[in-house]
């Protein structure tokens, strides 16, 4: 079976522009997480989901996330599909066939994907485009300096721990970041 690295680099190598798109693998933002986040020149932003088990997928659909501000609890897809959403279009990333297109809310893309273990070849089939959920940018809805500032500390963190020096180092931890208000 893929990994899902591998799934990752054959997608956004196959489908995504680097000229012209900003594309983030495992980004947090707030309580979310996107496997792909594309965000393209106009600051449409889409979110890809992977989910390679029918369990994952259905957990997907129990995930429920807390209001800060509010204390009010909402599920993902609930919140997804009344365009209270950061991204502009959300899609799901599957196994071919693992799920029945039914099961998949209208708000979602549909991305199917064949992996041949012989020739190490993976094909993806767009079996429905996302629908827009909202017009706003994704600039619009989030701090475009905060955002470089975060991805520069993700990448020094990362450097870090690909060196070994993580665990090596004692420090306090210099990565967090304060918003400027």
């Amino acid at each position: 079976m893929i990994k899902i690295e591998e799934l990752i680099h054959a997608y956004i190598h196959s489908h995504c522009d680097f000229e012209k798109e900003l594309v983030l693998t495992n980004y947090f933002q707030a309580d979310w997480e996107a496997d792909i986040l594309v965000i393209d020149s106009d600051g449409f932003s889409h979110e890809i989901e992977i989910k390679l088990s029918k369990s994952d997928f259905k957990n997907d659909f129990r995930k429920s996330y807390l209001n800060k501000e509010t204390g009010e609890k909402f599920l993902k897809h609930d919140k997804i599909s009344c365009g209270d959403y950061v991204c502009n279009a959300f899609s799901f990333l599957l196994p071919m066939g693992m799920v029945d297109q039914s099961l998949i809310p209208e708000h979602c893309g549909i991305i199917e994907f064949y992996h041949n273990i012989d020739t190490w070849d993976t094909e993806f089939y767009l079996l429905r485009a996302p629908r827009k959920l909202h017009e706003d940018s994704y600039w619009k809805l989030n701090d475009k300096d905060l955002f470089i500032r975060k991805m520069a500390l993700n990448l020094l963190q990362r450097k870090m721990e690909i060196k070994g020096k993580h665990e090596e180092l004692i420090f306090k931890n210099p990565f967090e970041i304060k918003n400027k208000k």
